[in-house]
């Protein structure tokens, strides 16, 4: 067959390339806040876009049907767009959502949680509650800061990884922090780069809240001029020095007499002291409402046996006894244990006791021996999918699901629905303003319970 003679054929337009510059439309918004758009017949991802707007924006990968890239140039703004409030917010992996509205944050957020219950459990709660919202800035109380020696400047570098790279930007403000942090954080790379040892640095944490500190992780011994500056670095904004020299042991002070690093809850009263490296909340305010809403929606009557699974510091639990139950906390970690049971002795709780376990494990089950009538679980990212089964088939009446992942939430609340729980309620809690990450509470009652 002679094919010259007929309508030659239109080739496919090629896959973009890597680095290629295209321009398109976006329509609307992924949950994670990145701009959706079309081109050339493909899905194009666009981070840093807002629907409406026309950009200029640069593959970063190319498949044959999907297309991610990074915004450019505004060709077109949206009139929502907002000026980022943070300098490095081009490199930085953090902060990726400064140029869209509070509420236009909120509500992709939301549409998540929505979206993933939806696709993994074809659930919807009874009730959508409120968003729990806190400052928009100024309220992160931890940081840890990453130290690179370069060996070809002789520089100590100092800051955040990049975006999608393991590179550090190096830092002259972080805005999401809280005031005295920031403050600390401002000075810190002039003064560790006098220091004689800053080629052994490993990383600085920094800790606002009760008894502010520095904690300064090093892996060759500090001489005492080094020791001196990083002391009067701390002290000149109220924080106590602390000196790790090994990663696996414990920060200590450099006055025997300082108390470990610790938060408050106001409304309760309630005081929480933690070791560097021990997991607590950075946003207090968010962290305060969080724990009324876990005391309003679990509605704990006096003498109720309550679990409190993943149960850190005693978060939860401490406030949970002084409501009146008896709690039970449990915690892979024999040190957190061991922390939190001091910190019930330190607020006076004596109805409630914690307990070591491997909850990835949970048919290992001696601490659900007794009966109770309802567990609280706020697990890692992976979530805890034999656990809450685990905990259906002991027919708890209510379980209360605090989630750092909507996905992970969403499988285990299908697990949950099929063992006959109702989601009854559930919302979001914008633990990380400017960021995409998505915190989450779910109530699910037994079916018998009309609660």
């Amino acid at each position: 067959m002679n094919r010259s003679r007929g309508k030659p054929r239109r080739a496919p337009d090629a896959p973009a390339a890597v680095g290629q510059r295209i321009e398109l439309t976006l329509e609307r918004l992924t949950h994670d806040g990145r701009g959706i758009g079309r081109w050339q017949g493909r899905t194009v991802f666009v981070e840093g876009g807002l629907p409406g707007e026309k950009v200029d924006a640069r593959v970063i990968r190319a498949r044959s049907k999907l297309i991610e890239t990074r915004l450019e140039k505004l060709l077109d703004a949206s009139p929502e767009r907002l000026a980022p409030v943070c300098q490095h917010v081009a490199l930085c992996g953090g902060c990726s959502l400064q140029h869209m509205p509070r509420q236009t944050q909120l509500e992709i957020k939301q549409q998540a949680l929505a979206q993933q219950l939806q696709h993994f459990a074809g659930l919807q709660p009874e009730r959508w509650m409120p968003a729990l919202t806190g400052p928009e800035y100024g309220y992160r109380q931890r940081t840890r800061l990453s130290m690179r020696w370069d060996q070809r400047t002789q520089r100590l570098m100092v800051g955040y990884r990049q975006r999608a790279s393991s590179e550090l930007v190096e830092l002259e403000e972080c805005p999401v922090l809280v005031p005295v942090l920031e403050a600390v954080l401002k000075e810190l790379p002039v003064v560790v780069q006098q220091l004689n040892a800053r080629a052994g640095l490993g990383h600085i944490e920094l800790i606002a809240g009760e008894h502010p500190s520095m904690v300064v992780r090093h892996m060759q011994p500090l001489p005492q001029a080094d020791v001196d500056q990083l002391k009067a670095l701390a002290a000149a904004h109220g924080l106590i020095c602390r000196l790790q020299p090994d990663s696996l042991g414990p920060a200590r002070a450099l006055h025997t007499d300082m108390p470990d690093p610790a938060y408050r809850l106001a409304d309760q009263q309630l005081e929480f002291r933690f070791a560097a490296g021990d997991f607590t909340q950075v946003n207090a305010e968010v962290n305060q409402q969080m724990v009324n809403q876990a005391l309003e929606w679990l509605a704990v009557q006096p003498g109720d046996k309550v679990l409190d699974l993943f149960c850190g510091v005693g978060n939860f639990a401490l406030p949970l006894a002084q409501s009146g139950a008896e709690v039970t906390g449990i915690e892979g970690s024999a040190e957190m244990v061991e922390r939190a049971g001091s910190n019930a002795q330190l607020n006076g709780l004596a109805k409630v006791h914690f307990m070591q376990a491997d909850l990835s494990k949970p048919h290992a089950t001696d601490w659900l021996d007794t009966t109770y009538q309802a567990a609280l679980l706020d697990p890692p990212r992976d979530g805890a999918a034999e656990l809450v089964a685990t905990l259906a088939r002991k027919k708890l009446q209510r379980i209360l699901y605090v989630s750092c992942n909507p996905a992970t939430l969403a499988r285990d609340a299908g697990i949950l629905a099929e063992s006959g729980y109702r989601l009854v309620q559930a919302g979001i809690m914008d633990m990380f303003p400017q960021t995409a990450h998505v915190e989450a509470m779910a109530l699910f009652v037994s079916g018998k319970d009309r609660t």
